[in-house]
């Protein structure tokens, strides 16, 4: 085939080229819905736990304590995957940068999957006791480790096959995930709430989210089993130059763009978990507002994610990944003061405004993240290097947005929670300012 005749293909139908190499014939719309739909199903495993949380596993695991305790410890139970991904970040960088991307991902898929479906079959405190928020706990750990090898793994997938002046537009399919896997598993919750009543949801209702987990991870490895090797790490295997241990490789070679990129990225997670799951417990618990009610906006606010999502990870090609990440954070620092006087208001047009702006001003900043991070690393440690990264922001902006809002709240008042929002993204923005723009890099 001729090089014109190859430029003229479409990109569903043109076989993926990576630093203008042919990727195999692979094809960029299987790639693309592979690495999307790992993580939709991935996130929405991760995100059913965090409306369980907020909504019942503080009655099911922890009924003895007094209910700011109790949704404390839910929220703990909650944070304990957070501090478990940075392992998995570890352990599946490790042999996603000697093995291989693919397999990885599949083993990632499995353990999340079936990790997340044993909650559901977990008996209560008052069935077992102080073992079962035990056992709960050491689920969520599995969860985080799981997850911790997720996204590097399939935001690699989508950049390392796709052209290199299309590189955002193809890493906005695995950063689409989260917003579909969080519209899933919101939207099963309030199906579930809206045709239970209360005794019956908090009883069994809530596990039926876990469970159908049994079945998506056969959806997700059925795609995923159909993918091949991507080229560029197809390329390292051939010239023998897989490092031997990537964690390691990536502390000595690139701690600069390792620190300053998880710092980019606690916004993005303090945001989100800020407006989600702590916004739907301050929301039921302190402002009275119905559980319906307020399932049914965070579904509306979905929309908003998923918009500034893929209208900033497709923009990057040509605007540049930094420019977005830095004007998205500037977005966050503002919505942070306004957020929870729309809140307070308990006005349901108001609240879904407030939530979903600031969902959006995270979609702009997570959705160019998926080329940015793996353009700050090389191809023999870049599985471990993104993924780090990703997972660290994650301890340092997700894991403790929820706990640090509750005590704030409680405190000082719900002002406070947005002053806290404000300051995770000033310091996502110095951060990112002080990294360079790499659009234009080759993925060697």
């Amino acid at each position: 085939m001729s090089k014109d005749a190859t430029a003229a293909q479409t990109p569903d139908d043109a076989p993926a080229k990576t630093n203008g190499a042919a990727a195999g014939g692979e094809s960029l719309r299987r790639v693309a819905v592979a690495s999307f739909i790992g993580t939709a199903i991935e996130f929405y495993d991760f995100y059913i736990y965090g409306t369980a949380a907020a909504l019942v596993l503080n009655q099911a695991f922890f009924p003895t304590l007094d209910p700011v305790n109790a949704t404390l410890a839910s929220f703990s139970t909650y944070a304990v995957a957070f501090a478990a991904r940075p392992l998995g970040s570890v352990v599946f960088g490790h042999f996603g940068d000697r093995v291989g991307r693919k397999s990885v991902l599949v083993a990632s898929l499995l353990l999340m999957g079936l990790s997340t479906a044993c909650v559901g079959l977990l008996p209560g405190y008052g069935t077992w006791g102080i073992w079962a928020p035990l056992l709960l706990i050491a689920l969520r750990f599995l969860q985080g480790i799981g997850l911790g090898g997720e996204w590097g793994g399939a935001a690699l997938l989508a950049v390392e096959h796709a052209p290199r002046t299309r590189r955002g537009l193809y890493a906005a399919f695995p950063q689409l995930g989260p917003s579909v896997g969080f519209f899933a598993a919101t939207g099963v919750f309030w199906l579930l709430s809206s045709a239970l009543d209360d005794a019956a949801f908090r009883s069994w209702g809530w596990r039926v989210p876990f469970l159908l987990s049994f079945l998506l991870v056969g959806v997700g490895l059925f795609v995923r089993l159909k993918i091949s090797e991507t080229p560029v790490f197809t390329k390292v295997l051939d010239a023998q130059e897989a490092s031997k241990v990537p964690a390691v490789e990536v502390l000595r070679r690139h701690p600069r763009e390792l620190l300053l990129s998880a710092g980019g990225m606690i916004v993005a997670y303090g945001l989100f978990y800020t407006a989600t799951t702590y916004c739907l417990s301050y929301a039921t618990g302190t402002l009275g507002i119905s559980r319906n009610t307020m399932l049914g906006l965070s579904l509306v606010a979905c929309l908003f994610l998923a918009a500034g999502t893929w209208l900033a990870a497709t923009r990057s090609d040509g605007a540049g990944r930094r420019r977005l990440i830095l004007a998205g954070s500037v977005l966050a620092a503002v919505w942070g003061l306004v957020l929870f006087p729309l809140l307070d208001t308990g006005r349901p047009v108001l609240i879904a405004l407030g939530i979903g702006g600031a969902l959006f001003c995270m979609g702009v900043v997570y959705g160019p993240m998926g080329a940015y991070l793996p353009e700050l690393f090389s191809a023999r440690v870049r599985y471990s290097g993104a993924s780090l990264a990703y997972n660290l922001g994650g301890v340092l902006g997700g894991a403790v947005a929820p706990l640090v809002a509750t005590r704030l709240q409680s405190a000082y008042g719900s002002a406070s929670v947005g002053w806290y929002v404000s300051a995770m993204a000033a310091v996502s923005l110095l951060c990112v300012l002080a990294l360079p723009e790499t659009r234009e890099r080759e993925l060697v």
